[in-house]
């Protein structure tokens, strides 16, 4: 009885989710060569590093409002390498930009190109950020973080269901070991029929990456769902909530936010002052945002805490006004929480292990989508097999009862 429903459970926790999962496993297969792709599309936004001395994250703020007087910046990233990117956002009554990014090059302060992150591409530069919405929020700001976030719950719960089913019946009356019952289910045999190969790829490929499954569900619903992630991490692990999931505390200070000189210097002071009382080595500045709604900025920097590959997550908030410490975000070794979510964060962005874990991830995306197509197609062939039963069940007559004289 357990195992009908649980059976019933994937069945149709499977359909639900089978198209955005293919969606997200095909897009997450492009993201793993995110850089690599957009220096191939856009070389002028991402020519790689040169020699020289980079500019502050002030000065290029500066540069981009005085290349678009009637926009202000609202973030500065000098994540990637050879290339600075600008948050533009139209000023109070100027006409709004048609663009939300500009790049710079991060040694002379030239303009690159723009881009836009929402809305269908309308320029090479706009084809990658169009595929990341479509993976992180179908593209649909707001609405589409729900659903995927739903999707990411039920993918969830329904890895937990598939390995499940993957177990011998108990009852089966048998010599053999559990294990020797379980090993059918870890094959593939390729010389069966059409439709129990796709039954065994889709079984066995789920149990030997069961693990990575459930790595890249369960920070889903960290992308998607941020406050219920929080809220369940919170139960088990010393967690705070990321900066880009807290809410905005109403202002009271009517003061003006400190400019970006100050506030650069304000965040680098901060950050050196913290470095040295929490024992990691700054290795280079990496974003200063301004958080105009929270009355905050943001200072990240990549430290000794962080894992990645690239970029980094070492933060501090402060008060855009009094320039007080708010918060400081350690990647590692501070929070048991952040320190887990650091490292599902870093393994869903392929950002770990080099190229040999981002051609894995490029190829665990395809698999996602495998198991999707496989699963729809092992309940199509299930459904037209029950129909077809019905419909003879039908169709044949009911033998014709004996008359009393014929015996």
């Amino acid at each position: 009885m357990a195992r009908g429903l649980f059976v019933r459970l994937h069945r149709w926790a499977g359909l639900a989710i089978a198209g955005f999962l293919i969606l997200v496993g095909l897009t997450g297969s492009l993201l793993a060569f995110w850089l690599e792709i957009n220096a191939w599309l856009t070389p002028e936004l991402y020519s790689g590093p040169r020699a020289g001395i980079e500019l502050g994250a002030a000065t290029l703020a500066q540069r981009a409002e005085s290349i678009v007087p009637q926009a202000r910046a609202t973030t500065v990233y000098q994540g990637y390498p050879g290339s600075a990117m600008i948050g533009m956002k139209a000023r109070d009554g100027a006409t709004p930009l048609d663009f939300e990014y500009i790049h710079l090059d991060p040694i002379d302060g030239q303009e690159r190109g723009r881009v836009s992150w929402h809305g269908l591409p309308r320029r090479k530069a706009d084809i990658m950020p169009f595929v990341y919405g479509l993976h992180m929020y179908l593209a649909m700001s707001g609405i589409g973080e729900w659903i995927l976030g739903a999707v990411a719950l039920l993918w969830t719960l329904d890895c937990f269901v598939g390995f499940y089913l993957t177990l011998p019946m108990r009852g089966e009356r048998s010599k053999k070991s559990f294990f020797a019952r379980w090993r059918p289910s870890w094959l593939v045999k390729l010389k069966s029929s059409f439709y129990r190969v796709n039954f065994d790829l889709h079984r066995a490929a789920g149990l030997w990456l069961w693990a990575m499954l459930l790595v890249y569900a369960w920070s889903s619903v960290l992308f998607t769902l941020p406050n219920f992630y929080t809220r369940v991490t919170q139960l088990v692990l010393d967690y705070e909530t990321p900066v880009w999931a807290q809410r905005g505390a109403p202002q009271t200070d009517g003061r003006a936010p400190m400019e970006w000189e100050e506030a650069q210097a304000t965040g680098e002071r901060l950050m050196a002052e913290l470095a040295r009382r929490h024992g990691f080595a700054i290795e280079r500045p990496l974003a200063l945002y301004h958080l105009r709604d929270k009355g905050l900025y943001e200072y990240r920097v990549r430290s000794s805490r962080d894992i990645g590959d690239k970029a980094g997550s070492t933060s501090i908030l402060f008060d855009s006004r009094s320039g007080e410490l708010k918060t400081l975000s350690l990647p590692t070794g501070h929070r048991s929480g952040t320190t887990l979510t650091t490292w599902l964060v870093e393994l869903h962005m392929a950002n770990l292990f080099g190229l040999p874990y981002r051609i894995f991830v490029c190829l665990f995306g395809l698999v996602i989508a495998m198991l999707s197509a496989t699963g729809v197609y092992i309940w199509w062939k299930k459904r037209s097999a029950r129909v077809a039963h019905a419909r003879g069940t039908v169709a044949r007559p009911a033998p014709a009862a004996r008359s009393p004289a014929r015996f």
